[in-house]
């Protein structure tokens, strides 16, 4: 029969396939009529379908990893950073890194005084770095932090085109009087030295 014959021919295939193919047959498992025949070739084509749509998934931009800013945030900014075009992603990335370490260790601007650390992810396409700038210790984290610098989170989603999604935020206050928009554009100008382009940035 048509239903022995299928069975015996689909459990060819590799079990990922075989998950897509149960995927799509239990979409459509109310839409077929009864004894209705079912070639190889509607299979590949569905199986193909939904490998494509797989397959842009998986190589979509990690910024959707990126929590965005909330809406009318004064201590978050979102942005995005795109690098010359035809510009190879590894390139990009090594470029990013370069830019990203030439960010002074005792601050700027008299913002992220405390110095500034990477503390997860490596510079490749694809991935999420994660940093933290510290402030220094001055009246208002002495009154308002406990005696404790106040921290910010600066995270870069690298794509596989390299082009870099950004949020940076503080992790405590309504306001960060600035700060933000301070370490981003000092950020940005060195971006755009290096022929990027990248907006100003803004709350």
């Amino acid at each position: 029969s048509i239903q022995a014959f299928l069975f015996f021919d689909v459990m060819k295939f590799p079990a990922s396939i075989l998950l897509i193919i149960a995927s799509i047959t239990a979409t459509n498992a109310y839409s077929i009529k009864p004894l209705q025949t079912v070639e190889r070739r509607d299979i590949f084509k569905s199986v193909a379908s939904a490998g494509a749509a797989i397959a842009f998934a998986a190589t979509a931009s990690p910024a959707n990893a990126l929590d965005a800013c909330p809406k009318g945030s004064k201590n978050c900014i979102a942005t995005t950073w795109n690098p010359p075009a035809g510009t190879d992603a590894k390139a990009a990335t090594s470029t990013l890194k370069k830019v990203i370490e030439m960010y002074p260790k005792e601050g700027q601007n008299k913002v992220d005084l405390g110095g500034w650390a990477v503390v997860d992810g490596s510079y490749a396409p694809g991935n999420v770095v994660s940093l933290e700038y510290t402030s220094g210790l001055g009246n208002f984290a002495k009154f308002l932090n406990g005696g404790k610098p106040f921290v910010d989170d600066l995270k870069l989603a690298i794509g596989k085109d390299g082009v870099v999604d950004v949020r940076s935020s503080s992790r405590i206050g309504e306001s960060d009087l600035g700060v933000n928009q301070k370490r981003l554009k000092f950020i940005v100008s060195s971006l755009r030295n290096e022929g990027w382009t990248a907006p100003d940035p803004t709350y």
